[in-house]
């Protein structure tokens, strides 16, 4: 697929120093890549000596995260039924990453599906590898997806939720990490012509509504997120519902553990990248996730099935401009 088909929106989203050279490759502002003779992508068991990274991984147009390896292996073979690809008889994806012990990564096409487990240091090692990855493969203009699990606030659970913007706990939308002993921050900005294509592939005859809103990337799945069934909690009930009001009314819709870093990285490096979630509960109306396994399992396909019909989309344009992958 040349660049014509997933189409480069940096001038949109305005990245930072880093970003996508004139042929659609992007550069990662660390000089000393450069100047290693290997790379060991130790979280993803790969590294730049025993693995051919642009035999294996360059006709990659779209990476696509979520939190568990189960979730992300089921989301690869949906991928095989909805992209109409088959494997040889007799075989089966085969986890890339499984020497690792800490991700789990699959392949179908020019589709990588990779779980990135819990928070923002689990997703955030993981950006740092596939971009690296990425960068090795010299795969030209990638779309990131993060599909994942939240909490609504005032939105009904199985409702999807895309991102427009994050921000962390005291409401900034810029990603804090500490360098050498000094704040670096980097802003948290989502692509939102991806948004606008993301909106356009939602079926209308879905029974459950897609929404756009504020996400809150919480450091924390309890006090973090103001539940009142942690092992501590030094609030009152009334006191965690003028929260959740609060946050509803400056259009925060969903709380969950990984956009900030998603938005803030991925923009870093001039990368188009979109968070979209499924709502397991309002938290206007609970704390804990007591919604049947069956329904939960059920509607955290709602996400995947957006996303794979926008890749499915690209592609097709791609067939009928007549480019190759």
């Amino acid at each position: 697929m040349d660049r014509t088909c997933v189409k480069n929106n940096r001038n949109k989203t305005k990245s930072g120093e880093n970003g996508e050279k004139r042929d659609g490759t992007f550069h990662l502002q660390n000089p000393h890549l450069e100047r290693m003779d290997e790379d060991v992508l130790y979280h993803l068991g790969l590294n730049t000596t025993s693995h051919n990274f642009v035999e294996m991984f360059g006709d990659v147009k779209f990476v696509c995260m979520g939190g568990t390896a189960n979730r992300m292996e089921t989301f690869a073979y949906y991928l095989l039924d909805v992209l109409g690809l088959k494997l040889p008889t007799g075989t089966t994806l085969i986890d890339i990453s499984r020497n690792s012990h800490r991700y789990s990564m699959y392949k179908v096409g020019p589709v990588l599906s990779i779980s990135h487990g819990m928070g923002v240091p689990s997703i955030g090692i993981l950006l740092h590898e596939i971009m690296k990855l990425l960068k090795y493969a010299k795969v030209k203009d990638p779309v990131l997806f993060r599909i994942g699990t939240c909490g609504g606030i005032g939105v009904e659970g199985g409702t999807i939720v895309i991102s427009e913007d994050a921000v962390d706990g005291l409401g900034s939308s810029y990603f804090q990490v500490p360098v050498l002993g000094k704040i670096v921050r980097r802003p948290a900005v989502f692509d939102k012509e991806l948004i606008e294509e993301l909106k356009d592939c939602v079926d209308p005859k879905d029974s459950y509504k897609t929404v756009t809103g504020i996400t809150l990337c919480a450091d924390d799945f309890y006090e973090g997120q103001g539940r009142l069934d942690g092992a501590f909690c030094d609030y009152t009930e009334a006191e965690k519902m003028e929260y959740l009001h609060k946050l509803k009314d400056q259009g925060v819709v969903n709380f969950e553990m990984e956009a900030l870093v998603f938005a803030a990285l991925t923009h870093h490096a001039g990368i188009r990248a979109a968070d979209v979630c499924v709502a397991c509960l309002d938290r206007l109306k609970g704390d804990q996730v007591n919604t049947p396994k069956d329904v939960l399992y059920e509607w955290q396909k709602r996400p995947q099935k957006l996303v794979a019909s926008y890749i499915k989309k690209q592609l097709e344009k791609c067939m009928l401009s007549g480019t190759n992958l």
